[in-house]
This record gives structure tokens, C-alpha cells and sequence, in this order.
């Protein structure tokens, strides 16, 4: 079976539109829902698994039959991505197990109840683990909590999602100019910046890293309405850099 990447959610933790903002973003996705952006969230298929990359959706126990997910990777503990596991942690019948950094705080009272969640032992940066047929390498990155992005590999096809960060730590950019990546999912919050960000990349850090890492294709995510106004009416992209949607699938 042919990787699947869908992205459930591409917004930065104010989502689009953001309530009460009547800018131009906010009040076309209020008019065209396909431009609406929920909290940044992916799903990745293989050969009849199907991995969730962060949980921030609080639709999860609506939109997703229990068993149709094998396993939860998180990037961090901050709410915008982990809040769709305060309703599933209550469900029954199974186990879902939850991958994620070495953080003792977590979310509010995850850790103390986490109902059906197995929460699995903290990942180690670097040390790659395994969940049915996808191999994953936890990659250290620049964020206010603890953070990992993944390197993951299926059938020889390698790629990365890289969300939330500012610029990339050292070790984690030489990891990826190693690797001959396909796809490169990046973290993309706010329009060019005078001065680097301090927890998101803006789109000159984000094209910057595309331009060094050089993956076949780079798409933008954890983006906020500033961002959407403002590619509105700037320069195309460079070649091979996208900006991802909600809904969309990418198929390798």
C-alpha cells in the first residue's frame, strides 16, 4: 500500500478564523470552510496502519471508530495539541498507545488519569523506534516545552514532520541533510519577521530551512491568520514549497 499523509489540522493554536478577527483570512475562511485551519494535526498511512500525529482536534472520538488508529505520536504536551485526548482517554474496550518527549509535566492531569491512553516511555532524541511498519527517529526541536519532530521512514521513502519550532537545533539539521527526504512538513506560523520569532518559525526561517535541507517537497503547517492574509498578495512561493490545508492527503 502507497504512504498516505492527511493532514487533519494546519493552524497555529489561535486556528482560523480566529474569533472576533475581521481580517481578510478570517473572514473568507468564515465564508469558504475549506479555508478554515484546525489545530495542526496529521495522520499517516501503510500497508493498513494509521498513526495519528498530535491530538489536538476535540472531534477525535466522533471522527474515528475505536481500533481505526493504532498508536498516538505527540510532539509536546501544549494544549493545542493534545486536547482531543481529554474526551478519548474515557472511552472503553481498548488501549491507544501514546508516544511522546520526556516532559514530567504533560498536560494538566494526563499522566494521573489517562483512562484508555498507554502512555509509552519517553522517547529518547535520536533513538528510533518502530510502530508497525514505519520507523520513527525522534528529533529534538526549538520550541518553550519539550519537543520532538520525527524523521519517519516506510518502504525506503523517508520524511519529516517538523512542528512547532524556531529554526532547528544543530544535531536535528545534520540528521536531516542526511537523509534523502521526500517530504518535508514544516513548521510555518507567521509572515517575514524583522527579528527571529521566539517559539515558530516565520516564513523566512521556514524557506531558509527548506533551502538547506533540500527534501523533493516542502509543505507549510501551524499556520496562523496573519500568515494566510499575507500570502494573499506575496510573491509565489519558491519551487517545491507548498502550504498545506486541511483535509489535504499526499500520497508517495
Amino acid at each position: 500500500m502507497a504512504l498516505e499523509l492527511e493532514f487533519l489540522g494546519t493552524g497555529d493554536a489561535r486556528r482560523v478564523p480566529v474569533y472576533g478577527c475581521q481580517c481578510r483570512a478570517c473572514e473568507r475562511a468564515r465564508l469558504d470552510p475549506r479555508l478554515c485551519r484546525r489545530a495542526c494535526s496529521a495522520l499517516i498511512r501503510g500497508d493498513g496502519y494509521q498513526i495519528m500525529l498530535d491530538a489536538g482536534r476535540t472531534d477525535l472520538c466522533e471522527s474515528f471508530a475505536p481500533g481505526s488508529f493504532q498508536a498516538i505520536v505527540l510532539t509536546h504536551y501544549h494544549m493545542d495539541h493534545v486536547m482531543g485526548l481529554f474526551h478519548l482517554r474515557w472511552g472503553t474496550g481498548h488501549t491507544v498507545p501514546v508516544y511522546g518527549p520526556d516532559d514530567p509535566a504533560g498536560c494538566d492531569d494526563l499522566y494521573k488519569h489517562p483512562g484508555i491512553l498507554k502512555f509509552q516511555p519517553s522517547l529518547v532524541p535520536f533513538q528510533e523506534f518502530s510502530i508497525g511498519p514505519f520507523t520513527l527517529t525522534p528529533l529534538p526541536l526549538n520550541h518553550s516545552k519539550p519537543t520532538l519532530g520525527y524523521g519517519i521512514e516506510y518502504q525506503g521513502i523517508h520524511f519529516a514532520y517538523l512542528t512547532d519550532t524556531v529554526g532547528l537545533p544543530e544535531p536535528t539539521l545534520d540528521w536531516l541533510k542526511r537523509r534523502p527526504l521526500a517530504l518535508m512538513v514544516l513548521d510555518c506560523s507567521v509572515p517575514p519577521k524583522p527579528n527571529p520569532p521566539r517559539n515558530h518559525n516565520d516564513l523566512n526561517l521556514a524557506l531558509a530551512l527548506a533551502e538547506q535541507i533540500a527534501p523533493k517537497r516542502t509543505l507549510l503547517t501551524h499556520l496562523g491568520h496573519q500568515l494566510d492574509e499575507y500570502l494573499y498578495s506575496a510573491p509565489e512561493l519558491p519551487a517545491g514549497v507548498e502550504v498545506a490545508f486541511d483535509g489535504m492527503v499526499t500520497r508517495f
